[in-house]
């Protein structure tokens, strides 16, 4: 799951918000450094993204990345989801993802001393290019892609992702629909125990 996603299984819980959106930039034991609630949605984050990687829905929509972006098919199915679940009328409807998306924003600048430093930097692009509401958009999917490609220490395009995206958009919003209650269940329970 990318970061729509991850900020809606925080469950509107600003704490829990912060530690998940940003755990990508905190290794190891180093989450243990974070306040308690933040701590949480840094181990929630690393809870939904091992179920992700190993939900059968994810690992057949992986094959339609792989033979091109390998160990980075991952990262191609994490920013689909995020699409589907932005297009999803069970969880967005109408301006509900606008409005959403600001929450986020103005929830994120509360936490922003305790973010990682690459985090803080990131942010104000995250907020100014409203990452979280164009995932709605097939060109902020391209856009993502891209972003994919830029941070990604050996993959030099994101053309032909984009390209696999449109040509298995149906199969990919099939697997995203298989997916995403188990995960939405999962997430609550996780977090409801921790």
């Amino acid at each position: 799951m990318n970061y729509l996603a991850h900020a809606y299984l925080s469950f509107n819980q600003p704490a829990i918000l912060a530690g998940n959106l940003f755990s990508d930039f905190v290794k190891g034991k180093q989450s243990d450094q974070y306040p308690a609630d933040v701590r949480r949605g840094i181990l929630l984050h690393r809870a939904i993204d091992s179920y992700t990687d190993e939900h059968p829905a994810t690992r057949e929509a992986k094959n339609i990345f792989k033979p091109h972006y390998r160990l980075y098919s991952s990262a191609f199915i994490d920013v689909t989801y995020d699409h589907f679940l932005a297009n999803d009328t069970e969880h967005f409807i109408d301006d509900s993802l606008s409005t959403f998306s600001q929450e986020v924003y103005t929830s994120l600048a509360k936490y922003l001393d305790v973010c990682p430093e690459p985090f803080r930097q990131m942010y104000p692009y995250m907020k100014q290019y409203n990452w979280l509401y164009n995932y709605r958009n097939r060109s902020g999917i391209e856009r993502s892609f891209e972003g994919v490609v830029h941070r990604s220490a050996y993959l030099t395009e994101s053309q032909t992702a984009f390209r696999l995206f449109e040509d298995n958009y149906h199969k990919l919003q099939q697997y995203y629909t298989d997916f995403f209650p188990a995960m939405h269940k999962f997430a609550r329970k996780t977090l409801e125990n921790m």
